[in-house]
């Protein structure tokens, strides 16, 4: 447990819980769940018996205290609490207590946003994954745009996978560039599906995950569902189907021309990418680039941007991205600085 000065400790707020049997859950596994808020918002938890007691600097208080309620009342609806549950509710409480969300974000993203695939009840863990999550549902075409681990392509595949078992959509189409430079297949061993099928297995896995194998297998040998390299988008009219480009960073303007413009009626189409994972030839201008310029402000058209805050993955993750994204910024500051010093002179 971890203990804050005295100073800056305000008289304890008790929370106290009408179901004992959900607490070993809330709590999670030798308290390790307590101990995880407590070391993210820097309070003291001390529980007895159903009674639960909160110390700590007024704000923290009020986040462990929202995070709590919102984790009990997800155990409540027989929804479970791991410890990615427990990461998502100190999300919203760290966004709500600098203002830029609210706590009661995390209920109504659980109740609005969830979705329900045979082998997972997927629910949003970020801010941004349920604005996201909406916008697919919403609109024709969304730009998933942000580094990764913050679930752009998984959650496609989730609302995909949704729209198909409802009937909203005949097909699923999952698509992304089989080598990032220009696609070069035949220098690759193998028959063509073994060629592709390396680049293309994140979203084979995002299917499995949601989806009984057999059921897999079914729907893409009916054509249901087809995984296809980006290559095989043109000429196509996509009707009646939900598409993904995944690694969209690594398109071209004119592969990225080409593959939006094969929409068809009742189609949806999610675009996702880190456009700071560009791995195009140098001087190679990216698809995904341009059509974030080109297309900013078309009706029917939406742009979500994750950050590093929306990491779901290892929180370690999380840390990686932020040094390589402060390594990157350095660096590009002592560019600039280079280049102010070398243009002062007129020296090359």
């Amino acid at each position: 447990m971890s203990y804050l000065p005295a100073a800056t400790i305000e008289p304890p707020v008790h929370l106290q819980f009408d179901d004992n049997r959900l607490l070993p859950m809330l709590f999670g596994e030798h308290d390790q769940h307590l101990a995880r808020i407590e070391q993210e918002l820097g309070v003291s938890l001390v529980s007895r018996g159903n009674r639960l007691a909160i110390s700590g600097p007024t704000a923290s208080v009020d986040a462990a205290r929202a995070t709590l309620n919102a984790l009990y009342d997800r155990l409540k609806r027989g929804l479970e609490v791991d410890r990615n549950e427990v990461d998502a509710a100190l999300r919203i409480a760290r966004a709500a207590e600098e203002g830029s969300g609210e706590m009661g974000l995390f209920g109504r993203m659980n109740d609005d946003a969830a979705l329900r695939t045979q082998r997972r009840h997927i629910t949003p863990r970020s801010p941004t994954q349920a604005a996201y999550m909406r916008s697919l549902r919403e609109h024709d075409l969304v730009f998933g745009l942000g580094p990764a681990g913050t679930g752009k392509t998984y959650l496609a595949v989730a609302v995909a996978v949704t729209m198909l078992a409802k009937g909203k959509v005949d097909r699923i189409i999952l698509s992304r560039p089989a080598v990032e430079a220009g696609e070069r297949l035949g220098f690759l061993p193998g028959d063509l599906r073994e060629k592709v099928d390396p680049y293309l297995r994140p979203l084979y896995d995002a299917l499995y995950d949601m989806m009984p194998a057999e059921q897999v297998m079914k729907r893409l040998s009916t054509g249901e569902i087809e995984v296809a390299p980006l290559a095989f988008m043109r000429g196509r009219t996509l009707t009646n189907a939900f598409t993904i480009l995944d690694e969209a960073q690594n398109t071209t303007p004119v592969q990225m021309k080409m593959f939006l413009t094969r929409l068809g009626e009742n189609s949806r189409m999610a675009v996702t990418g880190d456009l700071s994972q560009i791995d195009l030839p140098r001087g190679t201008r990216s698809g995904l680039q341009d059509a974030v310029e080109t297309l900013a402000g078309v009706s029917g058209v939406d742009f979500v941007r994750f950050t590093d805050a929306d990491v779901v993955r290892h929180p370690l993750v999380t840390r990686i991205v932020r040094a390589y994204n402060s390594r990157e910024h350095r660096s590009a500051e002592v560019s600039d600085q280079d280049g102010a010093a070398g243009g002062g002179d007129g020296q090359g």
